[in-house]
This record gives C-alpha cells, structure tokens and sequence, in this order.
C-alpha cells in the first residue's frame, strides 16, 4: 500500500510523459472543506491539448495499439481494475480532500467506478458483428463494428473516478484512445487514476489527461478537431448544448450526460419508510450533488404528513462536517459558486411563502461552503427550487391529489434525465414507469446506477447511452461489407 502523497501528480499526462504545462502556469487544488490547498497542477493551453489530440492520433493509428486484440485490450482494462482496486484508499483519500466527499463515500465511489472498467473489460470481447443472409445468390453480408478512433471525454467533478472510468472504459475496450479533461476542481483523482493506467501496461498516448481552468477553448479545440472523432460530456445541460452544436460542422459523435430536474414521487400505496430510506439515499448522496438526485418530491395527500415526518427526523440525524471523519454523512459543496446557487434557490422559496420545515441556512461554524440540509414545502411552482436543477442537500416537497396530476408535474419540464416513485400497487408500477418522460426510472429504490445498466436522459437531459453494453456504441462506427461473386458451386 502506498501512501496518499505518492499517488498524487503533479503534472499533466501527454504521450506517456508527465509534463508541465508549455507556458509553465499551474493552478491550485483546494480543499472545500476548508479551503487549504492540496496541491497544483498544469494550467495546460490549447497548444497543450492539440499536443495531446496528436499524441492520441499516434497511438490509435500505432500497430501496438491497433495490432492488440479484444482479449488484449481486455486485459490491459483487468490489469487497470486491479491497481484501482489494491489502492482503493488511496484514491479515496485523495477523492475527499478535492470535493469534500464524506470517506466512506469516496470508497464506495471508487468501488463503484472501478466496476465499469470491469464490466468493460468484459465487454470487449463482447462487440460482436453479423452475418445477415443475403437476397443475392453468390453474395454474403458480413457487418463489423470499429473504433471511432480519438475521443476526448470531458468530466464533471461531482464523481470524479466514475465519470472518467464508465467513457475510458468503454471507450479503451472498443479500441479507441482517449484525451480526458477532467474538471478543474478534481483534477487529482483523474491524475492518480491514469498514473495507474500506466502501471497496468496501457500504451503511451493511449490515455492522455490535460489539466486546466481554462476549458472552453479547450473544449472548442475538441469539438473542431477533424482528428477527434467523438465528444463524451457529463455536465450541465448549458454547456452541453455548446458542446453539441460546436460539434456539427465536423458531424462527431457526441455523448451527452446533463442536467436532470428529477422528481420522486411517493403514492398513497407507497411503504412510506422505504420512500423515506430512497429519499435519504438519491437526495444526500454527495450533499445532493449528483445529476441524478432527486429534485421534486411530489408526496400525495393520503401520506403527506407521515412522509414529511418522518423525513425531518432523518434529516435532522445527519451527520455534518469534514469528510476525513468516518461518521460524517455529509460534506461541503464543492465551490462558492454552488453554494450561492444553493443558498439563492432557498432564498428564492422562501420569499415566495415556501415553508422552511428544517435547515434553510449556512453552517458558517463549519465552514464556508457548508449548507444545512433542508427541508422546504409549500414550494411554489415559479420557484427556482420547483423549475430548475438545485444540485444541493435541499428537498423541495410538493402535495398532490391523483396519480394524473403527479405524472402531469413530474413531466412538466424540459429535463428528463431520472424518476423515481414508490407505490405497492403494481397496475400503477407499470403505468407510471411508461409515462414518466424520463431515460431510467427506480421503482421503489432510490440508487439506480449500475455498470450493467444504460446511463443516459432523454430531452434536455442528453442523448446516447452509457454503461451496460450499449455504453459501447457511441465509440464504435459500424461497417458494413459486401462479398460479391463468390463461388459456392
């Protein structure tokens, strides 16, 4: 086991050489919980990046790269696997000093993470083409599947081991080579993840990391590159639609993993204390920072009362303060401009007649950029807190009457990313999670992301899939091969 320090890098990744960035500008890394810096690393230039795009360019159209086959690349991805898992507390460590992720969490983030380049690892030998019969005599139709070649994979710093290993797993299993950028708050872990991608034996330039504070430049180099032949994005819906539409004149591929407005819907036939567990689960989990959170409870009016009850008592249990601590449950948000996002939505409610039920406030006590968990009501429906995506530890909770009105609301929104409700009569299971205009539903769970399962929203919530055996397609182009004239008699 190594220590924290020796798993932190300090340089960019590029071509298989740690180097500084070429104007020799750093940035710092700090810590949100409170705010002490942990390190610097390249503020890299565009300059940077397309040394990094030709340094991916290189290695795909390198034979030791297109020469290995799936059972090789399937290897690298095992022997990868089994380096982020022997250093699981490692990363974790680092993990919690850049995004102030409670420990525990860390761990089962890098747990988690890691089984994508599992499932990946698996799936490479898994990419199979066909043999469709022909209406021709003398004439077969053979159909295969290829890499796309370069694809640069831009993440979020919300999960920053798992958004990285569910695009480069897939993305290194299908063949291609890869540029991440990781978000300029956690660099670190992407760093300490690829200085281990190297131990495994992947080839330089194969994964190249650029670091830096400045992407939209970078970003705009990636989606007008002709040697870039795919964008993968998890971020805000904003920035997306930037990235999408920079992407047309070159016709990319382009995955999209945005915003979501999820609501979480609880039935009069719901169990009201497994609604209350999957509330904790999907609104908590990373202080309520994560694109799937749930972010409109509408509860109906026959268990209204008891849910909000029962609610409040688990709300005000949790466990606040440094994620260093293995009891804390929740840590800070990740910068000041999330917190006065946060704050600002509360603050927004509450001047429209919100009821403030708990928490509402800062926790200037134990930090800058702590926020108490809360509770609000009443939430209108011109309310920020009701219309857009609050990415913060805030449960905002909505009556209703009828199964019509919740689906009506539920769907009221341009994002649809996931939803979740809960409810013991099962003619109401299937009709609900047909009409609820969302890319993945949980049905009386509150955790729904798996290796095995599609990732990925409809709307503005994005398009393509990831995980599961479709996360694949979006770095593979299909070809299609006609054998003409052949002699069979």
């Amino acid at each position: 086991m190594r220590s924290f320090s020796a798993l932190v890098q300090t340089k960019a990744l590029v071509n298989g050489a740690w180097i500084d960035a070429s104007n020799k500008e750093t940035f710092a890394v700090s810590n949100p919980a409170n705010g002490q810096v942990i390190g610097h690393v390249p503020n890299m230039t565009v300059d940077d990046a397309q040394d990094a795009i030709k340094a991916a360019k290189q290695a795909y159209e390198s034979k030791e790269w297109r020469s290995l086959t799936a059972k090789d690349r399937s290897n690298l991805l095992k022997k990868w696997h089994k380096l982020i898992e022997a250093n699981t507390q490692e990363i974790a460590e680092i993990m919690t000093a850049e995004s102030g992720k409670p420990i525990n969490e860390a761990k089962g983030e890098v747990v988690y993470g890691n089984a994508f380049i599992e499932w990946f690892a698996e799936e490479a030998r898994r990419i199979y083409g066909e043999i469709v019969p022909s209406s021709t005599p003398n004439r077969e139709i053979i159909v295969m599947k290829q890499p796309i070649g370069v694809a640069a994979l831009i993440t979020p710093w919300n999960f920053p081991l798992a958004m990285i290993t569910r695009k480069a797993g897939a993305a290194l299993a299908a063949g291609c080579t890869v540029i991440v950028k990781p978000s300029e708050d956690t660099p670190l872990t992407a760093l300490a993840v690829a200085k281990l991608a190297e131990e495994a034996g992947i080839p330089k330039g194969v994964i190249n990391v650029i670091t830096t504070n400045k992407a939209a430049p970078i970003g705009q180099l990636f989606c007008k590159s002709p040697d870039v032949r795919g964008i993968s994005f998890t971020g805000s819906t904003q920035v997306g639609k930037l990235l999408f539409r920079d992407s047309a004149d070159g016709i990319k591929r382009v995955c999209l993993e945005l915003g979501g407005n999820a609501p979480f819907i609880v039935f009069d036939s719901a169990n009201v204390a497994k609604a209350v567990d999957g509330a904790m689960a999907s609104k908590f989990r990373n202080c309520g920072q994560t694109c799937v959170s749930a972010n409109r409870f509408f509860v109906q009016e026959g268990v209204y009362d008891k849910f909000v009850s029962q609610l409040k008592q688990r709300v005000e249990a949790l466990k606040i303060g440094d994620g260093n601590s293995c009891d804390v449950q929740i840590g800070p948000l990740i910068n000041k401009m999330q917190f006065d996002k946060v704050s600002g939505f509360v603050e927004d409610a509450r001047s429209k007649d919100a009821n403030i039920v708990v928490g509402g406030k800062a926790l200037k006590e134990l930090g800058p950029l702590f926020y108490a968990p809360t509770i609000v009501t009443d939430v209108p429906p011109t309310s920020q807190l009701y219309t857009e995506e609050v990415f913060g530890p805030v449960v905002s909770i909505i009556k209703f009457k009828d199964e019509e009105e919740a689906v009506q609301k539920a769907n009221d929104t341009q994002r649809g990313l996931a939803g979740y409700f809960y409810s013991e009569n099962l003619q109401q299971v299937f009709r609900v999670a047909k009409r609820m205009e969302v890319g993945m539903v949980g049905v009386n769970e509150g955790i729904i992301s798996a290796p095995e399962a599609p990732f990925g929203g409809v709307k503005e919530s994005g398009v393509g899939r990831e995980g599961s055996h479709h996360g694949i397609d979006d770095y593979v182009d299909i070809k299609y091969i006609c054998m003409g004239n052949l002699k069979y008699d």
